[in-house]
């Protein structure tokens, strides 16, 4: 079965809070046991001080370790006194009966002397260090506690501590704690899944409102938008996500604007097109060379527009071809001035050049330089106002070559000039008359500057019209 992302998140929480709990459940079972031990071996080396007291003051009574070695079961009795006095209940005659009984030579002990182990640990030496009591090895006890009478050391007394719990009572104790270990462990995990699945529907809920705006953004709802309701990565996904919507919202509509001004600028020639082949047909106007001059200068301009929007299909895909080497760009600008000087004069518009006379070479396709200052240059021709002017200028600067084309009136506003190289927009304006075009060229001047990695920009021009502003690098060997 599939599991949604809050479910995954609730799943993800409580396995890490069960992995957390579990550590901690074990450690403190770890902890409670060593503690525990650790606590018993320290109250039973207490209880051998109060025995070697004992001891101190049997071998005083009697003759010595002599007479304590054949009864051992006085030690024994010793032993289950001291053991006696830290509980609240003395030993009753029946358990005294079965020390005495059990005596430490039987191989296997009874279940009582199982509860009384700790005198099968001790070793009672004498003063010349040779065992009198206990059955464990005395090289395995580390520390040996004196035995005096009379402020004499007469023995020794060891005990070998105890590495697991054996008491019934201390065994019923941990036994209890780690009841009460497991019963916190599992209320925590339930109280870890009570607020995990709350926390993980909080931590989704961006998440669910991104992907309910997406489903709308692609069903074509570009004005849809998602409130910013943080700072952290969700945050920053729904301002892009904003900043998507915005841009798609905008292509659309420069989309449906290019559309309709296409269409436009087909029908207007269309619409010449059939008026006069049908005026020919109705012998309403005469087949003659100006009638053919006429039909041709429209199929001209509907030419030229197919062509911009082949030219500017194939720049958008990069699939126009680039053929670069070292060239003159001071040569190529020059050339495409000279070819539209004489439409210039014609339009009694002003051209005034400042190119230098030397190289300035630059990595780029001659070709597409070419066309580009074509373009350039012929909106300033078709746009520029009868007796305006034109100046031209090319230098070098930083590692590269900037040229200017500054035309006079009529000018753009700052609004339209941030879109002037917009793919689908079209300045509505006195630029564009009916002698211009679709608003291609300058779309296909961008793609051209950008591919020979400079830029273009358009600036407000101190002759009235309008500034562009062409930077690219100089050829490697001359940087």
């Amino acid at each position: 079965m599939k599991m949604n992302v809050t479910h995954r998140v609730f799943v993800a929480i409580l396995a890490a809070n069960a992995i957390i709990v579990l550590c901690m459940f074990l450690l403190m079972q770890w902890s409670m046991n060593r503690g525990f031990l650790k606590y018993v071996n320290q109250l039973e080396q207490n209880r051998m001080d109060r025995l070697a007291v004992k001891l101190g003051r049997a071998y005083g009574t009697g003759n010595g370790w002599e007479s304590l070695r054949k009864t051992p079961d006085e030690i024994a009795r010793l032993i289950s006194e001291t053991v006696a006095e830290d509980s609240t209940q003395p030993l009753s005659s029946v358990v005294a009966n079965e020390l005495k009984r059990d005596s430490l030579n039987h191989p296997e002990p009874s279940p009582l002397r199982r509860y009384f182990r700790l005198e099968r640990r001790i070793v009672v030496l004498n003063a010349r260090r040779e065992q009198i009591f206990g059955t464990s090895n005395p090289s395995d006890i580390e520390t040996f506690k004196p035995i005096d009478f009379n402020g004499k050391v007469v023995g020794y007394l060891g005990l070998l501590p105890s590495k697991f719990l054996s008491d019934i009572h201390q065994l019923r104790f941990v036994k209890e704690q780690k009841l009460v270990f497991a019963f916190v462990a599992l209320l925590m995990l339930l109280v870890a899944a009570a607020i995990a699945l709350p926390l993980a529907r909080r931590l989704v809920r961006p998440l669910r409102k991104l992907a309910a705006a997406t489903s709308h953004l692609s069903s074509g709802r570009y004005d849809i938008r998602v409130p910013v309701e943080s700072d952290d990565e969700f945050g920053h996904l729904s301002r892009d996500f904003n900043a998507l919507a915005l841009s798609l919202d905008k292509n659309e509509q420069a989309r449906r604007q290019f559309v309709a001004d296409i269409s436009h600028e087909l029908r207007t020639p269309l619409a010449i097109l059939g008026g006069e082949i049908e005026a020919i047909q109705d012998g309403v106007q005469d087949l003659s060379y100006e009638s053919i001059s006429s039909l041709q200068v429209e199929v001209f301009r509907i030419n030229r527009l197919v062509d911009d929007l082949y030219q500017l299909a194939l720049s958008d895909v990069g699939a126009l071809a680039y053929r670069k080497s070292e060239v003159n760009l001071s040569e190529i600008l020059t050339e495409s001035i000279n070819r539209v000087r004489p439409k210039f004069a014609e339009n009694k518009v002003s051209l005034h050049v400042d190119v230098p006379q030397g190289a300035v070479p630059v990595y780029a396709d001659a070709e597409r330089l070419a066309q580009l200052f074509g373009n350039l240059l012929e909106n300033s021709q078709k746009y520029t106002d009868t007796g305006g002017a034109l100046d031209v200028t090319l230098e070098s600067a930083n590692g590269g070559v900037i040229v200017d084309f500054k035309d006079s009136a009529p000018g753009v506003s700052e609004e339209e000039r941030g879109k002037l190289f917009d793919r689908l927009y079209r300045v509505e304006a006195s630029r564009c008359r009916a002698t211009g075009g679709a608003g291609l060229g300058l779309a296909i001047c961008r793609n051209i500057v950008e591919a020979h990695e400079g830029a273009i920009e358009a600036f407000p021009s101190p002759l009235g019209g309008v500034w562009i502003r062409i930077t690219l690098p100089l050829a490697e060997s001359h940087r």
